[in-house]
């Protein structure tokens, strides 16, 4: 098991902590529960952390609310390491070895729900890597675990000081770049993408950044026809996630090169 660090995090909901369980044990320090509650799923997840010889303790519903700061923590929570960060440059070398890769580029979000949609969707759409600016942007917090309904466990994410210079490393990684911007006169249905691509994605309100903008090798929009101007970041990634998925499936998308 590995080292207890001083601050360790703190997961909570049923979905998150059993997922954690299940793909990195050795980072579950212990699993508090509240007395009194039962349930077949609250069962599931005790067992499977006795099984692995972790500690659980059973504490009253206000300190558990008191941990994770009110959150809807479904009677469970769990103190497990910090996330690790992964080296930027492995992405690289990971990029110039494969033919096929997807990339989840965010570019300065700040709500935490949003972030931790994205990741679920990112997974489910069989992304594996995200990047994420070291500054002006939510990272990984207990809100992104809940959020992300265990998602989180099985991505590599990776936290960059310099977001440009980020993107024009993912280029000459032989990535191409394509960034999802409400103003851009091509739709995301009207190209077919490459097999190795980055989706960039900016933030709520402001969306890209010129800098970052400028960088990508294609914009793309999703066609509103309501009365409302955009959607959410974290609806609108998912969308584009998925026009990915179904080029892919139907072997619609392009050799990159």
């Amino acid at each position: 098991m590995i080292e207890k660090p001083e601050k360790p995090l703190i997961i909570f909901g049923i979905n998150p902590v059993l997922e954690k369980l299940k793909s990195s044990p050795d980072q579950v320090f212990e699993l508090m529960i509240v007395k009194g509650r039962e349930s077949v799923r609250l069962g599931s997840v005790v067992e499977e952390a006795r099984h692995r010889g972790l500690p659980v303790h059973y504490v009253d519903e206000h300190k558990l609310d008191l941990l994770t700061g009110g959150g809807s923590h479904q009677g469970i929570a769990a103190s497990v390491a910090q996330i690790s960060y992964l080296p930027f440059d492995g992405l690289l070398q990971t990029l110039v070895s494969v033919t096929q890769e997807r990339v989840l580029v965010l570019d300065g979000l700040t709500d935490p729900r949003n972030f931790g949609a994205l990741l679920r969707s990112a997974e489910g759409a069989g992304v594996h890597h995200v990047v994420i600016p070291k500054d002006r942007s939510v990272g990984v917090t207990p809100v992104v675990a809940k959020t992300s309904a265990g998602a989180i466990n099985y991505l590599k994410i990776y936290r960059v000081s310099n977001l440009s210079r980020a993107v024009q490393a993912l280029k000459e990684a032989g990535c191409w770049i394509a960034g999802l911007d409400a103003g851009a006169p091509e739709c995301i249905y009207d190209r077919l993408y490459p097999e190795k691509v980055a989706i960039i994605l900016g933030s709520e309100g402001r969306g890209l950044r010129p800098l970052i903008r400028r960088e990508c090798d294609f914009l793309a929009s999703i066609p509103m026809l309501g009365q409302v101007a955009s959607l959410n970041v974290a609806v609108a990634g998912g969308i584009f996630l998925y026009e990915l998925v179904r080029q892919r499936s139907r072997g619609l998308s392009r050799p990159s090169g």
